[in-house]
């Protein structure tokens, strides 16, 4: 259709120019000669082709011009609900009622069992600021594909002080108490999800000192995007069972600030919980907040997350990785600020390629003596000369009774002292005892499960055999003895796991 139009255009334009220089152009001086009637004819015929291209090539009415109009686009403005985008009066009822009309399925498809297919329906904010005075809770009929963007959402002075700004919260299901004894795992949640594929970006949410920012309770595949959350009291995000929330290119924080913030002692709340599964939380920045990222669940991933929310040296974590036993998480390429990670009884958990500032570190804290499976490799740790040791043992619970495949390794500091469960050294001496000390190098104290050496006798000394043996690692020194006095250099190799990797 739009080759015949664009077609259409030129033969007019043809047409035109030719009958303009058959009235202005040759023949033209009173009488017609023979160009003149020349003219005349091909004139004819073409005016004859003319009619006859238009008879076939008839446009038909657009279907926009048809009687019948096609449905109109599933986006729902704010605005037409009356909510006012200065944010001076209540939109709470006008929003949700636009979010009510986004959530009638348009063609009976479902996502997983149960939750409709809503076609890829929006709410859009308009980039207007909107108080709000109640949660907005998604429906309970559930929904998916789906996307609330665009504005920012401000918590009113009577906002409820225990909720979200923006809640998806199935009717069946029930927050998680994170101050409970042991937490949770996300297997005894009772899982009934009502909502998938739900994207919020784009939004700006002050919980004003009143709440927190997000809630998302056992959905599946949610996207939190470009969003900026700040004045809350509990969580910026809160996630609770269900599958792969993805948080990225975010900024959280309890309060606005750019560092240095003289209140930062009383910094409290989490930026983001995750007590769920499979989460990932990639390029989030956390400026304020007590702990940066709460990990109570498993198979989460973190990576390129900074965070520099409240220092160590007041009492704050940058991540806190809290269900024992059951961690696996890796936290990779990141940058802790003066603030760093804590993980109980962690089992497979890696941290690698993260930058720690400011004497922030690493505490493997014992709740009942089981670590397993921990990597902490190739990190960078700068420090301001006070001795601090880069990975730390909290043991006042329980001792690590049980120690398997842990390896901390390959990390470099300056200004701070590195700690490893693998060392390397090597002494020289003339007796018939040769101790090397590792009690400054490794982690775990009095552990040595694994020890190799190389005893080299001096070329000036003695040509004759002499025996020698392993005596002892207690202290995590390690004694070799020898049947006589030999002058001769020792190359040690130690390893605190069980067996060799």
């Amino acid at each position: 259709m739009g080759g015949t139009a664009a077609l259409l255009s030129l033969l007019l334009v043809f047409f035109s120019g030719l009958a303009t220089i058959h009235g202005y152009g040759v023949g033209s001086r009173g009488g017609k000669d023979h160009s003149g009637r020349y003219l005349d004819h091909r004139m004819r015929k073409l005016e004859a082709t003319k009619a006859a291209f238009l008879s076939q090539n008839a446009v038909s009415p657009s279907p926009s011009s048809a009687t019948a109009a096609p449905s109109s686009p599933r986006i729902y403005r704010v605005t037409s609900y009356g909510a006012d985008p200065s944010g001076q009066s209540d939109s709470t009822d006008a929003i949700l009622k636009a979010i009510s009309d986004a959530f009638q399925a348009p063609n009976g498809r479902e996502l997983m069992p149960g939750i409709p297919d809503l076609g890829g329906s929006q709410v859009h904010l308009e980039g207007g600021t909107y108080k709000i005075s109640q949660p907005l809770r998604l429906p309970s009929s559930g929904g998916g594909n789906f996307m609330i963007h665009g504005g920012s959402l401000h918590a009113s002075d009577d906002f409820p002080t225990d909720r979200h700004l923006i809640e998806l919260w199935p009717s069946s299901s029930s927050k998680l108490k994170l101050d409970e004894e042991e937490p949770r795992s996300p297997a005894q949640e009772a899982f009934s999800s009502s909502y998938e594929f739900i994207t919020l970006k784009d939004l700006l949410l002050d919980s004003n000192s009143r709440g927190g920012g997000v809630s998302v309770i056992n959905s599946l595949r949610t996207t939190i995007d470009n969003c900026y959350i700040a004045h809350f009291t509990s969580d910026g995000i809160l996630v609770q069972g269900g599958h792969e929330t993805l948080i990225k290119n975010s900024f959280i924080g309890q309060h606005i600030t750019a560092g240095g913030d003289p209140g930062e002692k009383n910094f409290s709340g989490v930026g983001i919980t995750l007590a769920g599964n499979d989460n990932v939380v990639t390029d989030v920045v956390i400026f304020s907040a007590g702990v940066g990222i709460m990990v109570a669940g498993q198979a989460n991933t973190l990576t390129g997350v900074h965070c520099y929310n409240k220092a160590t040296g007041w009492g704050g974590t940058g991540i806190y990785v809290r269900l024992p036993g059951l961690s696996q998480t890796r936290i990779l390429n990141s940058y802790l600020d003066y603030t760093g990670i804590v993980a109980e009884d962690p089992v497979q958990l890696v941290i690698s390629g993260t930058f720690f500032l400011g004497d922030a570190f690493v505490l493997l804290k014992s709740v009942k003596g089981v670590i397993s499976g921990v990597t902490v490799v190739d990190n960078v740790f700068s420090g301001s000369d006070k001795g601090v040791d880069i990975v730390q043992l909290d043991q006042s619970n329980a001792p690590f009774s049980t120690v398997d495949q842990v390896v901390v390794d390959r990390n470099n500091a300056r200004g701070m002292r590195v700690r490893s469960t693998v060392g390397r050294g090597s002494t020289q001496g003339n007796g018939t005892t040769l101790t090397v000390d590792f009690s400054d190098v490794l982690l775990f104290p009095d552990m040595i499960k694994h020890a190799q050496y190389t005893l080299l006798p001096d070329e000036t000394g003695s040509s004759s055999f002499f025996n020698h043996a392993l005596r002892n690692t207690s202290g995590n020194r390690v004694v070799v003895e020898t049947d006589s006095e030999v002058p001769a250099k020792i190359y040690v190799w130690v390893d605190q796991n069980s067996a060799l990797g």
